[in-house]
Parts: C-alpha cells; sequence; structure tokens
C-alpha cells in the first residue's frame, strides 16, 4: 500500500485531486476536485443516494441550508461544546490536536482525553514542541466556522457555516415526516458540505476543514426497537472488535451479524446499519477485510450518545473511523423542542400515545474519506504493464469509454471514431484520445481507472467492427459497433 502522501501525489497527477488555490501557496485542509476526481465523486454520491434513499420505501431525503438560524447550534450544544483539545508550544510556534500529538508520541488511542489527562501524560513523558519548547496548559477551540449575515459585522448578524448535516434534519423533522407521510421506523437523508476548523487537518482527505457528509437519522419508537430487516443481514460477517474486547486486549474477531446481536456486543440496529454500510463499499468493489466495526469506549461517547460504533478502515496510517453509527436517542429533538417552544413529537396510531422518537442510528459518512478508501481499493502497480491500474468499480469509475482512433492521420478513421463516440456519449461518460500510441493511450485510462476502450482501426472500415478492450484483464474483443452496449457491463 503506498502512503497517503503518495496518494496525494498521484491525485494531483491525474487530474482527481488537487491542493486548492495552490498557485497562492494553497491552505491546509482544503482541496478542489479535478475533472477525473469531480466525476469519480459526483457517482460515488448518486450511488449512496441510490442505495440509501431511492432504493428503500422507508427514508427519504432532504437537502438543507448550510447557513441556518444560529439557534440550532446553540440548541444542539455546538457553541457551548463543539471542541477539541489544542496543544500549544510556549513560544506559540506550533499547534497540535492534543490526541492527536499524544497517539503519534505514545501510540496509542486517545480519544475521549480530558485537559487534566493531557497534562499529566505531556508532564509524565516529557513532551516537546518539534523545535523542543515546552508546552503551555491544555486549552480548548471550537470547531466551528463563523460568518456574519446582511451588511453589519457583530454579535447580532453572527451565524455559523454548519459543523455537521444532522441538525438541519432535526429542525425540519416535523414537516418531513408529515409532508412525506413516513411512519416509524423511518430515516431522513443529506448529503451536503459540512466545516469544521480543525487545529492540524492531516493526511490528505481524511481530515479537511471542508468536507461533504452522507448521513442518515433514524428514528423508531422508544420502546419497539426490532429491527425488522435483520433477516436480510444476519449472516453476514463483521470484523468485530467491541469496547470489551479493547480492555481486555484482545483481537478483534470475525463474526455473523446474528452471533454479536446474540451475544449481547451490539443492538439489532447497530448489526443492520454496520453490515449494510460494509455491504455498500463490498459491492463496489471494496474487500471485507479491510473493514473493521469498532465499538466507542466509555470515554470515548459523545454526550448525546448512548453507544456508538465506528466503521474503521485500514488505511497506510492505521484503523481510522471511515464512518460513525451513533445511537442518538431523543437528546436532539428534545433540545430543540426546548428551545424552538414547539412540539416535534409524533402522535403513536398504536398505542394512542404521543412519543418523542429515538434516533437508534445515525450513519454518518464523509464522502472525501469513502473517495480514499475506494482508491486505495483500486490502486494497483501494475508491473507486466509498467503503470498503474485504478481497478474501480465501473459504476464510479469517472469514465465509462474511451474511443480511441489507432491512427489519428486518416480522416477516414477519424471519421468513423467520431461517430462511435457521438452515439456512445448520449448514455455513457466517454472520452475521445489520439494522442500517443495506442499503449500510451490505453495507460492513460488504465491511471484514472476507465473500465474500457473502443478502438477503431482500418478493418473497423471494412467489416463494421471495433475492438473493446477490457481494463482489468486487458482482454480484447472485436463486436459490431452495434452491439458495443452489449458488452459494456455496468
Amino acid at each position: 500500500m503506498i502512503t497517503i502522501d503518495e496518494m496525494a501525489s498521484f491525485c494531483k497527477r491525474k487530474g482527481l485531486i488537487y491542493p486548492s488555490s495552490e498557485i497562492y501557496g494553497g491552505m491546509s485542509g482544503f482541496f478542489d476536485y479535478g475533472p477525473y476526481g469531480s466525476e469519480m465523486k459526483k457517482n460515488l454520491k448518486d450511488e449512496w443516494w441510490k442505495f440509501h434513499v431511492r432504493s428503500r420505501e422507508d427514508i427519504v431525503g432532504i437537502d438543507g441550508s448550510i447557513i441556518t438560524n444560529p439557534l440550532v447550534w446553540k440548541a444542539s450544544g455546538h457553541v457551548e461544546g463543539f471542541e477539541d483539545l489544542m496543544l500549544v508550544a510556549e513560544d506559540g510556534s506550533f499547534e497540535i490536536r492534543a490526541d492527536q500529538f499524544l497517539e503519534e508520541k505514545l501510540g496509542k488511542n486517545f480519544d475521549g482525553v480530558t485537559a487534566e489527562q493531557v497534562n499529566e501524560l505531556v508532564q509524565k513523558h516529557k513532551l516537546k514542541a518539534p523545535n523542543g519548547k515546552s508546552f503551555r496548559k491544555c486549552e480548548s477551540f471550537n470547531l466551528m466556522f463563523t460568518t456574519n449575515v446582511g451588511p453589519k459585522a457583530n454579535e447580532k448578524s453572527k451565524a455559523y457555516l454548519r459543523p455537521e448535516t444532522a441538525q438541519i434534519i432535526f429542525a425540519d423533522f416535523k414537516l418531513i415526516q408529515e409532508n412525506a407521510r413516513m411512519k416509524l421506523p423511518f430515516g431522513i437523508a443529506q448529503m451536503g458540505r459540512a466545516f469544521r476548523n480543525e487545529i492540524s487537518p492531516r493526511n490528505f482527505l481524511f481530515r479537511c476543514r471542508e468536507f461533504e457528509q452522507l448521513e442518515i437519522e433514524y428514528f423508531v419508537h422508544p420502546k419497539q426497537k426490532k429491527c425488522p430487516y435483520m433477516k436480510e443481514y444476519e449472516d453476514f460477517e463483521l470484523n468485530v472488535f467491541s469496547a470489551d474486547m479493547q480492555e481486555k486486549n484482545l483481537k478483534p474477531k470475525k463474526m455473523k451479524v446474528k452471533e454479536a446481536v446474540k451475544n449481547n456486543l451490539m443492538n439489532e440496529w447497530h448489526a443492520y446499519f454496520l453490515a449494510l454500510e460494509t455491504d455498500w463499499f463490498v459491492r463496489l468493489g471494496c474487500n471485507p477485510d479491510n473493514f473493521r466495526a469498532r465499538q466507542h469506549l466509555k470515554d470515548e461517547l459523545a454526550h448525546y450518545s448512548t453507544d456508538c460504533w465506528d466503521l474503521e478502515y485500514k488505511f497506510p496510517f492505521g484503523w481510522k473511523e471511515l464512518e460513525g453509527i451513533a445511537d442518538r436517542s431523543d437528546y436532539d429533538l428534545k433540545r430543540h423542542m426546548e428551545y424552538s417552544k414547539k412540539d416535534l413529537s409524533l402522535f403513536d396510531e398504536a398505542s394512542k400515545e404521543k412519543i418523542v422518537p429515538h434516533v437508534i442510528a445515525e450513519p454518518s459518512l464523509g464522502v472525501d474519506r469513502a473517495f480514499l478508501v475506494f482508491l486505495y481499493e483500486a490502486y494497483h502497480d501494475d508491473k507486466k504493464r509498467g503503470n498503474i491500474v485504478l481497478k474501480l468499480h465501473p459504476k464510479i469509475a469517472p469514465v465509462n469509454v474511451a474511443v480511441l482512433p489507432l491512427v489519428s492521420n486518416k480522416e477516414n478513421v477519424l471519421g468513423n471514431a467520431r461517430e462511435v463516440f457521438n452515439e456512445l456519449k448520449k448514455d455513457y461518460v466517454c472520452f475521445f484520445d489520439t494522442g500517443g500510441s495506442i499503449g500510451r493511450r490505453y495507460a492513460r485510462q488504465d491511471e484514472i481507472g476507465t473500465p474500457y476502450c473502443v478502438t477503431i482501426d482500418f478493418e473497423t472500415l471494412e467489416d463494421g467492427k471495433v475492438t473493446i478492450r477490457d481494463r482489468d484483464t486487458t482482454k480484447q474483443e472485436r463486436v459490431k459497433i452495434e452491439d458495443i452496449g452489449k458488452h459494456l457491463r455496468f
């Protein structure tokens, strides 16, 4: 597996991702998706939406505003408590997120560590900044970006760029439920940008200051927490790493979903969504052995969460969170009821009572981290071919088909190739390339993950057939022009 810096370099060379505003020196934690990266990212999001929303009756979607009434963030607790701990060198020359620094230096996970514990560890292990300076006392730092709405910049006009998409779902909950006529259990999904003023963004796309989220808030009756969809995934295998296993220094264990539930390692909804989310990645070509389900330790849990599991991925810098799945109970709806003075409860026809639904699971996935996972899963350095091959699933590849005239100086071949290209582009994302040898053009398409290349040659003029080359096998097949679509598998 290549390093994260090598992956960043590859992405820049191939038009996938660039450091934002690089001509001005860039800005840490911000990236721009290039011509191929933007196509791949759109495909990734489309596949997620299709799988999680359009193919289901129990989940609907919204697209909420990035800036909203600041009271939303007071009610959610973000204004008061959305903070990370920061270590600052005594001369102010170096700052870093405290848990990350401790993890680097001491080789352990320090999620949930307190300021007091940080100070003790820094003193005990005599930890210093890179320039040898001592650290000040650990301090907290609010991660929300502020802005102002209207012509005057003051406290009254102060607003925030949303640090997550979830709160818009809670604020609009009653309207969504009534308009879509949803009955419990049901979910509300949203995809969109979020912003966090990270102390020390790092590892390329893994930790950014501007990113996109794919989130679902799944609501259930507080007294009815059985998952009706368990049968679909009861035999699905997960690599389970419970809190108890971590505390006892045991290794993760592969087990079926029904076994994890039977042994009370997780509730049915957590088990279901962990399997569902892993399955989505596997369906799009990922290796299930590179994923694991890790339960949060008690001191890691957010104030609103009764239980939380992370779907983790084996990145080159270790096992890290890819997607969090938290049980938020009724915390958010009740907080918004308290601050807005509006009733967000539902009337349950079965029990004839008003209830405040519980969020039994909140699958929250970062688009950029998912993008990174698909890149690592697809990246192959093919020594035989002498080039990189991105073996992306055809559904998320930025280009579906490349049309390549064998020669670029014969009008009849070029004209025929253009006809094929113009027909194919009605149904597929296509690329037309005449530059360089046919071998070099194949290699260029391999490197951006194009699953099929269609070559038009002199024989095409005679028999009306083209050569279709498969990216993964390099197998070539002659087919009639009118039958090309039958041979492209997506």
